[in-house]
């Protein structure tokens, strides 16, 4: 710690608890002219003067409730002004001192201010992140989220080469090198600063510290716990004060204050160049006598300017002036001063001080004065500056609604709310996404008109997100009436949008949440009104829904549905069922359709119709796919091996499986031969314009010998150039057009056209929902290809079907049990 002091730029005196001086650095020696022997187990109150003993602490150091104190201490020979401050330190407290001088002051002051933009800045909010690497759990919470525009629930892709991409590309270097300088374990504590994208396109500034907890058997961090913080604002305000500290500098640099030494034995006197330009003499000629500076003061200041000199010699202790010069030319100049005692290493005592020119200080305060009125305005500005910024803060900046913050404020405080009115967009990320976000902002604006044109003057309205608006109703609203609001809102949202040249339409689903004569808690009404928006979406969208006890159970159920779907993917409870294929003329095995079941572990097999809805809402029709897929090929697998013949399998594929990305590398994975797998798709799925995406995925299926076969065809969209151009291997038609054949002649004519069709494309036709034997006769007398359906064999497990496969089984009349009349057969599947 000694050695530490020593090399402090200033004076540094420790004292005790009691005040006693326990050590002391050279500078604070040079400072008091005194030895360090003779400063040590001192009190520190035996060194103040007099009249400033009341700006000491009981412990012997300055007020801490000043950063600065200019103190009076007495020297060996004289009292010396300096500028005190202190700390604590361990036990002891720490006096830091300098000599008086104006821009110490100046800078000290500078410094309190950069301080209390720091503290200020650490009262922000921060995001936390958490990577623990040993389990691949990325944590991000919703601050985090907050700071980059992100809703509180979304996903968060953490990878380091997904994130990066959105950091600013002059940044990206120093942070991949600082991110591995601490997963490398070169560092523990890493701390760095970036610019990153916001959602909404701007650039956030981003301090981002982390720290290793925890360290894998290579040494290398498994863990590492952060915080983010958005220091935009922060980088503002430094840009803005290193232009202030600028001017600063220049400041200095002009201030032009001339310093003076005096010897009080030799009555020698030294000035500087700018004192002597201040009372403007000729720099070579040295400084003047005592008489001639007297001679240079204003007849109305020499007086009390040379008595103050005088006395402060007196005295011994520092002192100020003030007064007013007149130079050769007549030009009058106000000077101020100030002047000090110190003993130089000879032991001779001089003055030493300094004189700048105040002169335009002095005018400044006249100017001041007459700007009073104009202080006074700019008061008023400020005033109306404070409110436009507290109304921005509770507003949208772009369609000038209030925004969440102000909503929460409303629910907490507002007695009279009555109803809840949750209003999502349809079709506005489409627009956003393929008009751009100008589009996007068109329509926000153009949704906030509407809804200010239909809701009633004391209606509170909000945007609380994206697209995402609120309507908060007050007392004396019926069901009824909020009914027919909502009503209003979604007809005029159906009405196109003109832009750009384009008409736009949007949409809008409504969720109504009613108090009535209860008391629900405005949040709890708010969950109400969004549970009920999310029933309007559910049920087709454009439309509004009246929250409800049954829609609350539903959608619970719903819920719990889906966790449960979510669980069975996990545990494997989703098992392939197969239904054999015939000949229609040999009726020989041509092949098993794979179906899809939920071996629900208490409800036991579950067909799709008990959870295929739920599956798609929660997008896990994608991993039941793959699974059933792979289960499948396995099994098919498994026969060849055995020796059963099955000459293919084909399986259901979603939409949604379809565009999924790891579709094709899974497929190469297994190694599928060609010709053993068909993929069966919704004629639905392809209007005659198929999706670029589709179409690359089913040109790559082809292209690993995957076949395409077309379900239910007669009920979907798909033209004869449609069918050109997937050219699928075959067509199965649907059970509703083959039902009727055996009692309509005009039903079977139109299935032997489909049949027709699908052989001069060289397709071959599968007939589905064969229920009876008469059907399974028409069918081959009409020329179709393929049969399936209960009268020839129902779906079954995979070992029911292996034992009838092992035992030479074939289909025969009376084999089968037909479904009773008016079962689904899709229901089955």
């Amino acid at each position: 710690m000694r050695s530490a002091l020593d090399q402090l730029p200033v004076g540094a005196i420790v004292v005790d608890e009691t005040g006693t001086i326990v050590s002391a650095n050279p500078y604070a020696c040079d400072l008091l002219r005194l030895q360090s022997c003779e400063l040590l187990n001192r009190s520190l109150h035996d060194l103040v003067h007099a009249d400033d003993q009341h700006l000491l602490s009981p412990d012997g150091t300055s007020q801490p409730s000043a950063s600065a104190q200019t103190i009076r201490l007495h020297g060996a020979a004289d009292t010396v002004s300096l500028v005190c401050s202190s700390c604590a330190m361990a036990d002891n407290r720490l006096l830091l001192m300098l000599p008086v001088d104006h821009l110490i002051c100046e800078i000290a002051g500078l410094r309190n201010d950069e301080t209390r933009w720091k503290y200020a800045l650490e009262s922000a909010l921060e995001g936390v992140w958490d990577h623990d690497f040993s389990t691949g759990n990325l944590f991000y919470s919703a601050t985090w989220k907050r700071l980059r525009g992100l809703p509180d629930d979304a996903e968060v892709d953490g990878s380091l080469d997904a994130w990066i991409e959105n950091v600013h590309p002059d940044d990206r270097a120093h942070v991949v090198a600082s991110i591995g300088r601490q997963d490398s374990g070169e560092v523990t504590y890493n701390t760095f600063q970036y610019r990153e994208r916001h959602a909404d396109g701007h650039w956030v500034w981003i301090e981002s510290r982390g720290a290793s907890v925890a360290y894998g058997e290579d040494g290398k961090p498994s863990r590492i716990i952060g915080t983010d913080t958005d220091i935009t604002p922060r980088k503002e305000a430094e840009t803005r004060l290193e232009e202030i500290s600028r001017r600063l500098r220049l400041a200095l640099d002009v201030s032009k204050i001339g310093v003076f030494d005096h010897n009080l034995e030799t009555q020698e006197t030294l000035w500087d160049e700018r004192i002597l330009g201040i009372y403007g003499l000729d720099p070579g000629a040295g400084a003047p006598s005592g008489r001639n500076w007297e001679d240079m003061l204003h007849p109305d200041d020499r007086e009390i300017a040379i008595a103050r000199v005088n006395g402060g010699v007196a005295a011994g202790a520092p002192f100020t002036n003030a007064f007013r010069i007149i130079l050769a030319d007549g030009e009058i100049r106000h000077i101020r001063a100030n002047t000090a005692f110190y003993v130089d290493r000879d032991g001779t005592r001089k003055l030493i001080g300094a004189n700048w020119d105040v002169t335009e200080d002095v005018a400044l305060q006249e100017e001041l004065r007459k700007a009073k009125a104009s202080t006074e305005a700019r008061n008023r500005e400020l005033e109306e500056a404070r409110i436009r910024i507290e109304y921005n803060a509770l507003h949208d900046y772009l369609t000038d609604l209030p925004n969440r913050r102000y909503l929460d404020q409303i629910l907490a405080d507002d007695p009279t709310l009555n109803a809840i009115l949750h209003l999502d967009l349809d079709r506005f990320k489409q627009i956003n996404d393929t008009l751009g976000h100008q589009a996007g902002d068109a329509m926000l604006m153009h949704a906030a008109a509407i809804l200010r044109c239909h809701a009633d003057q004391d209606d509170f309205i909000a945007r609380i997100g994206g697209d995402e608006f609120v309507i908060l109703c007050r007392r004396g609203r019926s069901l009824g009436d909020l009914g027919d609001l909502a009503a209003r809102i979604v007809h005029a949202f159906r009405r196109p949008i003109p832009y750009d040249g384009q008409l736009c339409r949007l949409g809008a689903s409504i969720g109504i949440a009613w108090r009535g004569e209860g008391d629900t808690d405005p949040k709890q009404l708010l969950m109400n009104a969004d549970i009920a928006l999310y029933r309007a979406k559910s049920l087709g969208r454009d439309r509004f829904e009246v929250f409800s006890e049954q829609i609350q159970n539903q959608i619970l159920s719903a819920k719990r549905t889906g966790d449960d779907i979510r669980q069975a993917i996990e545990e494997g409870q989703f098992v392939p069922y197969y239904q054999p294929q015939f000949d229609a003329r040999s009726l020989d095995l041509t092949g098993v359709e794979t179906l899809v079941r939920w071996d629900h572990p208490e409800r036991g097999i579950l067909a799709p119709t008990h959870f295929l809805k739920v599956a798609e809402e929660i997008n896990a029709l994608p991993a039941i796919d793959r699974s059933i897929v792979e289960m499948a090929y396995a099994d098919f697998t498994a026969w060849r091996r055995a020796g059963l013949t099955v000459p293919k399998i084909s399986v259901n594929v979603s939409s949604r499986r379809l565009r999924d990305q790891s579709l094709i590398s899974d497929l190469r994975a297994m190694r599928i031969p060609p010709g053993v797998l068909s993929f069966e798709l919704l004629e639905s799925i392809f209007l005659d314009d198929l999706e670029d995406e589709i179409a690359e995925t089913i040109a790559a299926l082809n292209g690993l010998g995957i076949e395409i076969e077309i379900d239910d065809f007669g009920t979907g969209h798909a033209s004869i150039i449609g069918l050109l151009n997937l050219n699928p291997a075959r067509l199965k038609i649907d059970r509703a057009l083959v039902g009727p054949i055996t009692e309509s002649a005009q039903q079977a004519k139109l299935v032997r056209a489909i049949i027709d069709i699908g052989h001069s494309l060289n397709i071959k036709v599968v007939a589905e929902g064969v229920e009876t034997w008469e059907h399974a006769a028409i069918l081959r007398d009409l020329g179709c290809d393929i049969l399936q359906g209960y009268a020839l064999a129902k779906p079954m497990s995979r070992l029911d079907f292996e034992q009838r496969i092992k035992s030479g089984w074939k289909p025969s009349p009376g084999a089968e049990t037909a479904p009773e009349k008016g079962r689904r057969y899709k229901a089955a599947k």
